[in-house]
């Protein structure tokens, strides 16, 4: 019975370790990116994981078969959930929103997109609780002419802070983020 017990125990350890490092040292199919701000004291930091668009439909409502579905919660990314670091208190696409971690999720749409900030991190990005939203704002969206192959979040600074661009195939998404 004890040899049951130890060799159950090692094979667990096994697995267990094999899993870990399967997770560590495999390629993932999105390649996780950051993007930074740092300017006049505010830093922001976003990590995320780039899907990329491989000749299909991003954006678009059911009948498109798209891959991100208009009206549906999306991760903002591919993998883990998207997290936004903030280290001073910003107003977020006119929010108010305190220094920390957060996840961003969003809800694209044709003309405008909501995003949602979550007060819950290190989740899955399948893993979406709407309970522990902060809140949700519409911000609008437009059509650019070129393509984006691979999701991309990038800063572009503006007076007062910056504005947080999302751009996957033509669309193209900016967030303000202003200090407060």
């Amino acid at each position: 019975m004890k040899k049951v017990i130890i060799a159950l125990v090692v094979v667990g350890g096994l697995a267990a370790l094999s899993a870990f490092l399967y997770k560590q040292y495999a390629k993932p199919l999105s390649q996780e990116a950051h993007a930074r701000f740092n300017q006049n004291g505010l830093r922001l930091e976003v990590t995320y994981c780039q899907p990329a668009k491989k000749g299909r439909t991003i954006f678009g409502d059911s009948s498109t078969r798209a891959l991100v579905p208009y009206g549906k919660v999306w991760r903002t990314g591919a993998n883990e959930a998207t997290k936004l670091t903030v280290n001073h208190n910003v107003t977020l696409a006119g929010h108010p929103l305190k220094a920390g971690e957060y996840t961003l999720w969003t809800i694209p749409g044709p003309q405008d997109w909501q995003v949602v900030i979550n007060q819950e991190t290190g989740q899955w990005g399948t893993e979406y609780d709407a309970s522990k939203d902060l809140f949700r704002a519409a911000v609008p969206s437009h059509q650019v002419p070129e393509v984006q192959e691979l999701f991309e979040i990038s800063f572009m600074p503006q007076t007062g802070g910056t504005d947080l661009v999302l751009h996957w195939d033509h669309t193209e998404v900016a967030v303000p983020i202003r200090t407060q």
